[in-house]
């Protein structure tokens, strides 16, 4: 059996188009609310917020309405094709909003503002759960791992879009000293690149006869099922079981409460900090994507010599010590250093060495009838942790000073280390393998 790697690309498309979105709206998002709208940073961070509350609710809603859902194109794509359509016509307004304000500031255009923000992000949550299902749903059980790996690089190749568009289109000498800034051509050319994305997946995915043909192969073979028996017919998950995934949950919302604070709150950190613009703060995120995707391979390498937790845990430890080099860079100098850029990249080896392995991990403890429920499940425990992070984040760096960020998200992830040691369950250590096939850790 291989992983049809031209396939698994072709369906990462729709995660590359949702994570060039989100990354542009964590970087530009806090700078518009802040610097036109003149919001505190409490507020700011609520509404920053506001995505993660409604992916709360709207992720598991959508994912189970998909799981109900027939049609001519399939169970998944009218959600994503229908999402991204509505949510890049809304987009382009907002940056419209945001001049028409900076231009000439009332309540009405504020109040249109938040409209049209609410159904930005209502529409963003119509199509994450049925994107992150349709993987599954065209890739057999033992090559979802792998078949992961290729879909978190898809996505980070969106991230890395939006940051070199960023980096080229709003350097320092540009943005520094201007009164207002206008977004209007980054959001267009963004939407842009999230509708030529998921066309190409609708033209070259054919859902309803990739999702028959790996239904009748996964019937066909009952031993991928890896729950226990309880003796009377039902299938359960033993206790210690239960116990590691309590424990590795509690685990990815304390990595992600760090982690986030900082994409959350970087662009403005930069700018009270070192009075740098979008620019020099998007070429560090730029540089620690890059450092994410080039890691991906030779972190599945090393996942599968000394296994996800332990790889997981070197990775907590890289993502604490690279925060608080950060703090102390920041706070050294004033302008972006060479250093800083080395830093980032060790943030995005870090942050690959969590991220790939974090999710497989609660796969792995699942009943086979189960995946959809605990892939909704992590993104739970991510989601909330995300919701509370920009708020509290922004509050501590308004009561005390802005400087905190940097050592409240190395605070957070050194937490998570010490959960993860309670996890027993979902890790694997096989031959080491080269290239993609890194990934493919089924043996555990």
């Amino acid at each position: 059996m291989k992983l049809n790697n031209r396939r698994t690309i072709l369906v990462g498309l729709a995660f590359l188009s949702i994570c060039t979105f989100w990354q542009m709206y964590d970087s530009v998002m806090t700078l518009i609310l802040t610097d036109t709208f003149k919001l505190n940073e409490t507020f700011a961070g609520a509404i920053m917020a506001a995505d993660n509350v409604l992916a709360l609710f709207l992720l598991p809603f959508f994912g189970a309405l998909s799981d109900k859902t027939s049609t001519r194109i399939g169970r998944r794509m009218p959600f994503i094709v229908g999402g991204t359509a509505l949510a890049a016509i809304l987009m382009n307004l907002i940056p419209l909003l945001d001049d028409r304000y900076a231009a000439n500031p009332s309540t009405g255009t504020l109040v249109l503002f938040i409209i049209v923000l609410g159904l930005l992000l209502v529409s963003m949550g119509t199509y994450r759960s049925p994107a992150v299902a349709l993987m599954p749903d065209v890739t057999p059980k033992p090559l979802r791992s792998r078949a992961n790996a290729i879909i978190n690089l898809m996505g980070a190749v969106g991230g890395i879009l939006y940051l070199g568009l960023a980096a080229l289109m709003y350097p320092v000498s540009k943005t520094k000293g201007v009164g207002h800034v206008s977004y209007r051509p980054l959001f267009f050319i963004v939407s842009m690149i999230m509708v030529a994305a998921v066309a190409i997946l609708y033209m070259t995915i054919r859902e309803p006869k990739l999702g028959e043909e790996n239904r009748k192969l996964e019937a066909a073979h009952p031993e991928w099922n890896l729950a226990t028996d309880d003796g009377a017919g039902h299938e359960v998950l033993p206790a210690p079981v239960k116990r590691s995934l309590a424990f590795l949950l509690l685990s990815i919302s304390l990595w992600f409460i760090g982690y986030n604070g900082v994409t959350t709150w970087f662009t403005k950190y930069v700018e009270a900090v070192m009075g740098e613009g979008l620019g020099g703060a998007s070429t560090c995120l730029l540089v620690a994507t890059a450092g994410a995707i080039v890691s991906y391979i030779p972190i599945g390498a090393l996942a599968a010599k000394i296994g996800r937790k332990r790889t997981i845990q070197c990775g907590i430890v890289l993502l604490a010590t690279c925060f608080m080099l950060g703090y102390l860079l920041t706070t050294m100098y004033t302008s972006i250093q060479p250093i800083m850029y080395v830093v980032f990249a060790l943030v995005g080896l870090a942050w690959a060495a969590i991220n790939v392995n974090s999710l497989p991990m609660v796969v792995e403890m699942c009943r086979g009838s189960d995946i959809g429920k605990f892939t909704g499940y992590y993104y739970t425990f991510s989601m909330a942790a995300q919701v509370v992070t920009p708020i509290v984040a922004g509050s501590l760096m308004r009561a005390i000073d802005y400087r905190v960020l940097f050592p409240y998200a190395a605070l957070f992830v050194a937490l998570s280390f010490v959960t993860m040691c309670f996890v027993n369950h979902g890790d694997a250590r096989a031959e080491a393998k080269k290239g993609l096939a890194a990934f493919e850790d089924m043996d555990s």
